[in-house]
């Protein structure tokens, strides 16, 4: 049974961050890939329909979606760091691996340090975080891998936790470098998210050698 599969849900909300997070101003929010194309087709529709009426006039490309703004990405990184935390809480329970309790107890601490720092600044900044479908859809996978993981016990437990922090800090460093620090338009708030970055790049290589080892 591939269990790491399974427990990747959270990972595929973070990848579809920029269509799942428009500003409101832009046309509802699905969570759907399609109704962003939908949109592009549109506009591209338009802009080939304003072309065959102006001979010679040059093409118009359409826009790029909007990505999350600084609310959103407020609420979708505390939301991701939480999932970590719940997960490296009940590996600590759970584990009787010392080196996959000594990363979870890591996990617990870096990702509470990082949502700490998030709530300080957005609480400076009076800044309200706003959920979204990605945030919403984190929280959602994080529970769902949580209760697979809880039917696991010994090595089953381990390797799974361990295969999920590894393709989860891949999805939240994706997310991160693509999409978050570059929508973020607060220089505070990009600077945070530029040194989780680092932090979780290290959490990815660490689980990376640690799954090696479980092997």
């Amino acid at each position: 049974m591939r269990t790491s599969i399974l427990l990747v849900l959270s990972s595929a909300a973070l990848l579809a961050l920029a269509p799942s997070c428009k500003k409101k101003t832009a046309e509802p929010t699905t969570g759907s890939a399609g109704s962003a194309m939908g949109s592009a087709v549109a506009e591209t529709g338009s802009a080939g329909s304003a072309m065959a009426g102006s001979a010679g006039s040059a093409m118009t490309p359409p826009p790029a979606p909007a990505g999350p703004t600084d609310p959103q990405i407020a609420a979708i990184v505390v939301a991701a760091n939480q999932v970590d935390i719940d997960a490296g809480n009940l590996a600590i329970k759970k584990t009787k691996n010392p080196e996959v309790k000594k990363f979870a107890e890591l996990m617990v601490t870096d990702h509470t340090a990082v949502n700490k720092g998030a709530v300080e600044l957005v609480t400076k900044l009076k800044v309200t975080p706003e959920e979204t479908d990605a945030s919403k859809g984190l929280t959602a996978g994080g529970a769902d891998n949580r209760a697979k993981l809880e039917k696991l016990e010994g090595a089953a437990f381990d390797k799974a936790y361990v295969d999920n922090e590894v393709a989860y800090h891949k999805a939240v460093d994706h997310a991160l470098e693509t999409t978050l620090i570059p929508s973020a338009h607060n220089a505070e708030l990009k600077g945070l998210l530029q040194t989780g970055l680092k932090i979780f790049q290290g959490h990815e290589q660490h689980a990376e050698q640690l799954a090696g080892k479980l092997k």
